[in-house]
């Protein structure tokens, strides 16, 4: 009846909230692996050169 709908929708609501915490933790904890990595190997990520909107878009010849 009604008490299990409320006891599931309860449980669903403690099982959802510690997944999505998991899931946060996991992924904060992949980035701060990776920015420890970016931070240890500067070589492998030089920053690009900047280049003007020009130099980036194709020639443009309009079809008549």
């Amino acid at each position: 009846g009604v008490h299990r709908q409320i006891l599931f929708t309860t449980v669903g609501c403690f099982v959802g909230y510690y997944l999505a915490k998991r899931t946060e933790y996991i992924h904060a904890k992949v980035d701060r692996e990776l920015l420890e990595y970016v931070k240890r190997h500067p070589e492998d990520f030089k920053a690009a050169e900047k280049k003007r909107i020009g130099e980036l878009l194709e020639e443009f010849y309009p079809v008549r």
